[in-house]
């Protein structure tokens, strides 16, 4: 059978049912049948004509709550986002229970980043339909654009609820809970995440920076040594574990692990910035005086890559005052 055939069953199926659904109507109801117009041209991807018919159906009839919520769709489609807001405005205030108006209206508002509104549609189709998993994440989601992070986690907590098996919600949780400085939510949301997709880096790193922010450096050291064996050219990890060992007073791990950083890119200001530290911290625990010109070394390295980088005088500072002890 040819497309144009499929075409045109699909058209005649959807004609049927609307003429069914419709049946009892007024013949001379001309906004009925300028909504029918307007399905099958929708259907036939003719969506500046459908606009039309539907626009005469609310004009005829500005009652018609499903003509408001098709063209919600079309202009959606179109990437007419205010006047699908309108439309999808207009159905939602003439069928107050239907989620399908207010959950899409909720995502109009969200691409057009105007997130208060986004919150409030999806908040009551929540309220319509409280096991709706996606609608709650998309409420969390919006929530958080406004900082409103209480009715975030509440949102969150509740697509938990709905399925407790999505690493993405915990994830998503994770993010929402450091927005609140919970750290012990951050580290348990992301152990949540972890026991679902178990080895994961982008589970890990996160996890194992939660365990830095609450001065927990063995089990940070723990996830990223794994996340360095997972991924050997992950240079993120490398600083991070070159961090642990300088807050645990080990230079000599902390040299290499910076030093790993490095090697992996030399052109990463915070890791040449770390080893300095780490050469510095070496050369005066050890009383070797021979480190401390490597540790000068990286330190102008990082500043030659980012001279602007935060509380930059104070190490130009160090630069001078170790730099006059080497002389």
């Amino acid at each position: 059978m040819s497309g144009n055939s499929n075409v045109f069953l699909a058209v005649l199926c959807v004609t049927t049912v609307l003429m069914l659904l419709f049946a009892g109507c007024n013949e001379e109801n001309k906004a009925v049948d300028f909504y029918i117009d307007g399905v099958l041209l929708t259907e036939l991807d003719e969506r500046e004509l459908a606009v039309e018919r539907l626009n005469l159906a609310v004009e005829s009839d500005e009652n018609f709550s499903r003509a408001y919520s098709l063209l919600g769709e079309v202009y959606l489609d179109m990437n007419d986002y205010e006047k699908s807001a309108a439309s999808y405005e207009k159905a939602t205030q003439l069928r107050p229970t239907s989620f399908k108006n207010f959950f899409n209206l909720g995502r109009v508002y969200e691409i057009m980043e105007n997130f208060a509104q986004a919150v409030n549609a999806y908040a009551r189709a929540c309220e319509i339909d409280p096991n709706h998993l996606q609608v709650h994440i998309s409420a969390a989601k919006s929530s958080s654009k406004i900082e409103d992070y209480d009715r975030a986690l509440r949102f969150g907590q509740r697509a938990e609820e709905i399925d407790p098996n999505l690493g993405d919600t915990q994830m998503m949780l994770a993010e929402i809970y450091e927005s609140k400085k919970d750290y012990d939510g951050v580290i348990g949301s992301y152990k949540r995440a972890l026991e679902i997709d178990s080895n994961s880096p982008e589970i890990m790193v996160p996890l194992a920076v939660a365990y830095l922010k609450t001065d927990r450096y063995e089990p940070a050291i723990e996830l990223l040594t794994s996340v360095t064996q997972l991924q050997p050219e992950n240079g993120d990890a490398y600083q991070y574990l070159g961090y642990c060992h300088l807050k645990l007073s080990d230079p000599n791990a902390a040299i290499e692990s910076y030093g790993g950083a490095v090697e992996i890119n030399d052109r990463d200001w915070q890791a040449h910035r770390g080893l300095g530290v780490a050469y510095m911290l070496k050369a005066l625990n050890s009383d070797d005086q021979a480190l401390k010109p490597k540790a000068i070394e990286h330190w102008r390295a990082s500043l030659d890559i980012n001279p602007d980088q935060a509380n930059s005088e104070a190490l130009f500072e160090l630069i001078r005052k170790h730099s006059k002890k080497v002389e």
